[in-house]
């Protein structure tokens, strides 16, 4: 971590929320985006926030996006302030389906945006559910190797043990790519991270190649879900 970078205070709550809304509200959706990224980071108690869009994941490419699914990464100074958000009101009440999971951060490496958006967590032995966000910003003169590498990756991931759920998120179709993904415990994550060669294979090779201008990676503590993802709570 650069030293002029500074850590930032580990947040109080961490939110995303996840909407589907209907074909018919796709142009509304994609007007709301634009909008609700000022309006989200200017409601009290927000330190950090993203409107993203979804996908599958398997490629991280433009063929992955889901025009129907969008969310909203939250980090709030309080539980209190995430309790009732104007933005999120305004998305649920357009959606067909929406869910929203609170967590803690357990811990963070790398940047997003040049921030360090969950500070640098010192958590105890954690055993329960947890979640993971990858983000990267892909270099633009190597994202071709990138895209290439994924999806055995994204095959390996969908297959083990201990996935509950797992959704590509972005800010933009292209260049800014990133994960999230529901694990039954931290050994379950660690498997996958560690011992899968495919995504072994990744690390070594985006540590020769140089393919992200900036990355991230942090794991959370699950505090709690509502509503439904795809027709069900994958953490009920």
């Amino acid at each position: 971590m650069p030293l002029s970078v500074p850590i930032e205070p580990v947040p109080a709550l961490v939110t995303l929320h996840l909407w589907r809304v209907p074909r018919r509200r796709i142009g509304w959706a994609l007007g709301r985006m634009g909008l609700d990224r000022a309006r989200l980071r200017r409601t009290p108690g927000v330190r950090f926030a993203k409107m993203l869009g979804t996908g599958d994941g398997r490629t991280f490419t433009v063929r992955d996006s889901d025009a129907t699914r969008w969310g909203a990464l939250t980090c709030w100074t309080s539980a209190e302030a995430a309790a009732d958000v104007a933005v999120h009101r305004d998305w649920a009440a357009a959606s067909i389906e929406s869910w929203r999971v609170d967590l803690r951060p357990l811990s963070s490496r790398g940047r997003w945006s040049g921030r360090t958006p969950f500070g640098d967590p010192q958590a105890a032995r954690y055993d329960g559910p947890v979640a993971a966000i990858t983000r990267a910003r892909l270099s633009a003169t190597k994202a071709a190797g990138f895209w290439r590498a994924v999806p055995p990756v994204s095959a390996d991931l969908h297959r083990s043990p201990g996935l509950r759920a797992a959704i590509g998120i972005g800010e933009a179709p292209i260049g800014l790519q990133g994960t999230f993904s529901l694990w039954s415990s931290g050994a379950a994550l660690r498997d996958f991270a560690h011992r899968g060669s495919p995504h072994v294979e990744v690390i070594r090779r985006t540590a020769e190649q140089g393919w992200y201008a900036e990355e991230l990676f942090a794991r959370f503590a699950i505090l709690g879900s509502s509503g439904s993802l795809d027709g069900a709570d994958p953490l009920a």
